[in-house]
């Protein structure tokens, strides 16, 4: 067993779809993982049986543990978004026998890890790689959701904004993106951009484009795996129609974004979009990033970053750790 094990702090990203969980070293000069381990969150009943599993997996007996869960984190019932799981922070912290619990929101730790990120960690789609970082620093993505946040600050000085922004209203633009956003609607009262920028945004593209009703209940919903592999082996016109749309909406919101949070730099996180980077650059991402009217030239000069380092939440929540210090 790794002797940094007995004295490491626990590391967790808590997404609708997995629960990672790692060990860091806090006297260790840069935050580095170890112990690593991805598992379903379908096998467990909760948060704890995970946590748990995973602390049993690895012998390790932390004192201190930074969460990243996919959910606001104020107050101390905590209820993931789109995850059937809640805990009290109190109560977890003392089933774990933690001295210090920390509870961040997943795009707040991503942001986190924005500084830590080394060059083999990120794909430059715009821009160069050698700007200096300063805040704000724009970070979004879809996963299983839309998750964004904010990075603030400079080195030495970071800070972070926790948002809920893929929850905001999706704004079409278009005949298709237009009828799209009322199959949603039709389906759920209402369509956030996270209904269309996540893994099951992608497969509710593909069935409004398919033609499938709103209400159907009988045709089911195809993978979102599914749709990306069959729009890049290219005989599938519907799932590269999908995969078009998403990209040109996703553009849409980064560009949003940057203009919401006055960004000299925009990071795209998330599980899905390293999957299809050479689509994306195809894609009118670019086009439709810049699409903003007088504000066009502005954003010419905003460079764009993919994230495609393995654990960004797991690294930003050690990172996090260690800028709230120990507990008192």
């Amino acid at each position: 067993m790794n002797p940094s094990i007995l004295h490491g702090d626990l590391i967790a990203d808590i997404g609708g779809t997995n629960a990672r969980f790692a060990m860091t070293d806090p006297a260790a000069p840069e935050p580095g993982l170890f112990e690593v381990h991805n598992l379903p969150n379908a096998n467990f009943a909760s948060l704890q049986h995970a946590a748990e599993h995973y602390l049993a997996l690895t012998g390790a007996r932390p004192r201190r543990a930074a969460i990243a869960v996919a959910s606001p984190v104020a107050g101390d019932e905590i209820r993931l978004t789109n995850r059937a799981w809640s805990f009290s922070r109190t109560e977890l912290q003392a089933s774990l026998g933690l001295a210090q619990l920390e509870i961040i929101n997943d795009f707040g730790a991503v942001a986190w890890a924005v500084p830590e990120l080394q060059a083999k960690d990120r794909v430059i789609l715009h821009g160069t790689a050698d700007a200096p970082l300063r805040g704000p620093v724009s970070v979004l993505g879809p996963g299983t959701g839309l998750g964004v946040g904010l990075l603030v600050g400079e080195p030495g000085d970071w800070r972070v904004v926790e948002t809920e922004g893929g929850h905001a209203s999706h704004a079409p633009l278009g005949d298709e993106e237009l009828a799209i956003t009322r199959w949603v609607s039709a389906r759920h009262g209402r369509c956030s951009t996270e209904r269309l920028l996540s893994g099951t945004g992608l497969s509710y593209i593909d069935a409004a484009l398919s033609g499938v009703p709103a209400g159907s209940s009988e045709a089911p919903l195809r993978d979102p795996a599914q749709i990306v592999d069959a729009a890049l082996e290219g005989h599938d016109l519907v799932a590269r129609r999908t995969l078009a749309r998403f990209c040109a909406m996703l553009g849409s919101v980064a560009g949003d974004t940057a203009l919401i949070h006055g960004a000299r730099l925009v990071v795209i996180a998330g599980g899905i979009v390293p999957r299809f980077i050479p689509f994306l650059r195809a894609s009118a991402f670019r086009e439709r990033f810049l699409a903003k009217g007088r504000f066009a030239a502005h954003l010419e000069n905003v460079p764009i970053h993919l994230v495609t380092h393995a654990s960004p939440g797991l690294l930003g929540a050690a990172v996090a750790l260690r800028h709230r210090g120990s507990a008192p």
